[in-house]
């Protein structure tokens, strides 16, 4: 499988854009570039039966965030608070950064 390219980083605010989860706002907590997906805080919940580790404790039941591919998901710019497409490009001094299409603000300078 080919590597894939992606616009979004860790700790960027993003909205669902499709599936059973639209509409719901969340923080990255990872992206994995190989498969082209990223798991989201509190987005894409499912359920793992896990075993007992130990003698005396119990199995259960656990809830964890599930990877969510890249294309379901849109950044929200923390300049205008609005999703929207997202360009790259270079600065006077050589960094590249990513922008908002809309309000035409760039994300790292927002962020910080």
């Amino acid at each position: 499988m080919a590597q894939g390219k992606t616009y979004l980083k860790k700790n960027d605010q993003v909205e669902v854009i499709t599936g059973k989860d639209k509409g719901r706002v969340g923080k990255i907590l990872r992206v994995l570039i190989d498969k082209n997906k990223a798991v989201v805080e509190r987005i894409n919940m499912v359920k793992r039966h896990q075993k007992p580790k130990e003698m005396n404790q119990p199995g259960q039941i656990v809830e964890k965030e599930a990877p969510i591919h890249i294309s379901n998901l849109q950044l929200i710019c923390p300049g205008c608070t609005k999703t929207g497409r997202i360009g790259k490009k270079f600065l006077e001094d050589g960094t590249k950064v990513r922008f908002c299409k809309s309000c035409g603000e760039s994300i790292e300078a927002a962020k910080s």
